[in-house]
């Protein structure tokens, strides 16, 4: 099978779904990992297309279980997305408490897990790729985007500590900052808006299969910003 072993975390979510059609269409041979367990329809699927659902990736015994069957499946990993994450929106005095740790499990600790175990077959890759999903909202949080915000502040840390630690074994890491992703959730959420503005999924997924290629082998520790014209 031609083409690169891209590991796609998240992948039956709305931006999941576009960079998995996208790579696939490049030709890469796809590992597509999600915490549910039935993968939506229109998903690319075949020979070269390895499907892990049900995986807990704040788990890191799942995490390096599902790293392992992918490496064992294609014979190594060149690229890991880190797609899989959540949202919140709340203020503080009125919110949970317990959004705080949740957000840091569902973007921080799964982006971490997933990394840390796919560091090994990807130091085997001729030109290893981390491509991280941070968020512009970090940089300035909104009202009701502290828990969120924060979380996406610590996958930023991480994107710039692991260039750092990776940059002797030809792997680079980096992360994009979308804005307001074009989503029929979002669109529902906020039905006043203006969504041409917005980023669409399939425009994130080029930037990040930028990252993830052999190309960008001069990016390493960059925060990308993908946001539209929000």
């Amino acid at each position: 099978m031609a083409g690169r072993v891209v590991v796609i975390t998240g992948a039956f979510g709305i931006l999941g779904q576009a960079v998995a059609k996208a790579a696939a269409a490049q030709g890469h041979r796809l590992a597509l990992v999600d915490f549910a367990n039935d993968a939506p329809a229109g998903l690319p699927a075949g020979e070269g297309v390895l499907v892990l659902g049900g995986v807990d990736l704040t788990d890191a015994v799942q995490t390096g279980a599902a790293m392992d069957a992918v490496a064992d499946q294609f014979g190594g990993i060149d690229a890991l997305l880190n797609i899989a994450g959540g949202f919140t929106w709340e203020t503080l005095q009125d919110g949970s408490i317990e959004s705080w740790p949740a957000m840091y499990r569902l973007n921080v600790l799964t982006a971490t897990n997933a990394s840390r175990t796919a560091i090994p077959h990807l130091k085997r890759s001729a030109a290893g790729r981390i491509v991280n999903v941070g968020s512009s909202a970090a940089l300035k949080a909104a009202l009701g985007m502290g828990a969120y915000a924060a979380a996406k502040s610590g996958v930023h840390s991480l994107t710039h500590a692991l260039s750092e630690e990776l940059k002797g074994d030809n792997i680079t890491v980096n992360a994009v900052l979308p804005s307001i992703l074009d989503t029929p959730t979002n669109r529902a959420d906020m039905p006043g808006a203006d969504a041409s503005t917005w980023v669409a999924p399939a425009d994130l997924a080029a930037v990040m299969l930028f990252l993830a290629s052999e190309a960008a082998t001069a990016v390493t520790g960059a925060l990308v910003p993908v946001t539209g014209r929000v």
